[in-house]
């Protein structure tokens, strides 16, 4: 295999490092290509399913992420409104026994880093820096990268991790851009001592109120707490990482009750984002080309996954072109097993943050008497089919 082409990588996030690991320790030498001028992440918290860890251990960085990560003891789903709990989901023992892993919070640029430290350790990967890839030619032995510079960029396979505003998946599926949903999300991290005391639960924990919700979790050795915030305002445009100051973000939240409203006024340093995804489609492949996480399944962050199924996707695919020798069938392989799986997260996540998250009224206080009357066990068995899948199978 080293005398093999490298495989092409766009993209240098979470996606495309965890893939170029995982070639690599199948024998593969891959070239990162990323369009900024360093390799890094913005944002904040990211939540970690078993199905994360299940991936860490298989890309050979188990050990590592598990020691940046902070471990929750419960998914707690508050009523913003009436400021009582309406449910929780114990993440202790019992859920590490059934699933075979925890689940964990962690702060994004550090997973970033456990990613990136391991790439740069492996001979086999190349990463290039200030690298955009606008386009690709391929003919039947190899496939070339049209990077923004001019350069060109010949390997063996392209892998277009390039997430949600991905170059490579407008050639492969040219289906226009991502869908808009109208949801705004703004985030924050509070110091650990400037969060209310009688909030530092160890919980990722969900406020969820009429068309808006709070969301807070510790981070980075319980020194923060992740605050991320989410109200319908219908906006039309997406936009990312924009500073936005807290009398607006307070907007959406003026009908909730003031023990939810003070969470969101220890925030500081608050950044919006206008959530974006797309319909799921099964074209993810054009000949020596394939598509992966937000790429090629972008979804809304309302089930947590994002992260999660961009490192079950280098999994499989990593997996099937070293048991294929026809890259043809491995990549279609790879396709075949990823795109049901993907496409469900995708469409509940929205299911999500229509009837557990955002409800209004009746719909609401029925979501309230459905989801109270539930044990753990009861949600363990409804989360099996994600939780205990990995890249591999599920």
């Amino acid at each position: 295999m080293a005398l093999e082409p490298p495989v092409l990588i766009a993209g240098g996030g979470i996606g495309g490092l965890a893939v170029a690991l995982g070639l690599a320790q199948k024998g593969f030498r891959s070239i990162l290509l990323e369009k900024a001028s360093a390799l890094g992440e913005i944002g904040a918290g990211i939540q970690l399913g078993p199905n994360a860890f299940h991936a860490f251990d298989y890309l050979g960085i188990g050990q590592a992420a598990r020691g940046m990560a902070v471990y929750i003891d419960q998914l707690r789903l508050m009523d913003a409104l009436t400021a009582e709990e309406i449910t929780h989901v114990d993440l202790r023992e019992a859920f590490r026994a059934r699933f075979g892993n925890p689940y964990a919070v962690v702060h994004r640029g550090d997973l970033h880093g456990v990613f990136l430290k391991a790439c740069r350790e492996h001979g086999s990967i190349e990463l290039r820096v200030s690298s955009e890839v606008v386009g690709y030619d391929q003919d039947g032995v190899s496939v070339t990268a049209y990077l923004a510079s001019g350069e060109r960029v010949t390997g063996s396979l392209l892998i277009g991790a390039d997430g949600l505003w991905s170059n490579v998946r407008k050639q492969v599926t040219s289906d226009g851009p991502p869908r808009v949903s109208g949801h705004t999300t703004y985030r924050s991290v509070i110091p650990t001592n400037e969060m209310p005391e009688d909030l530092r639960w160890n919980a990722a924990t969900l406020w969820a109120g009429p068309k808006c919700h709070i969301v807070h979790y510790p981070l980075s050795g319980w020194k923060v707490f992740n605050l991320v915030v989410t109200y319908h305002n219908d906006a039309l445009e997406p936009v990312a990482g924009q500073p936005v100051s807290e009398q607006e973000v307070m907007q959406g939240f003026t009908h909730v009750h003031e023990r939810a409203q003070s969470i969101i006024r220890h925030g500081k340093n608050w950044r919006l984002w206008v959530l974006c995804d797309r319909d799921p489609v099964e074209r993810w492949i054009d000949g020596r080309v394939a598509l992966l996480g937000d790429a090629a399944h972008p979804m809304l962050q309302y089930f947590a996954q994002g992260a999660c199924q961009a490192m079950e996707d280098a999994v499989c695919l990593s997996h099937m072109l070293s048991q294929h020798d026809d890259h043809a069938t491995a990549l279609e392989r790879y396709r075949a097993q990823r795109f049901p799986r993907t496409a469900k997260v995708q469409l509940l996540s929205r299911a999500i943050g229509e009837h557990i998250y955002h409800p209004t009224g009746e719909h609401a206080r029925l979501r309230n008497a459905i989801m109270g009357a539930k044990t753990s066990e009861d949600y363990y068995r409804d989360l099996a089919w994600l939780y205990g899948g990995t890249g591999l199978k599920g």
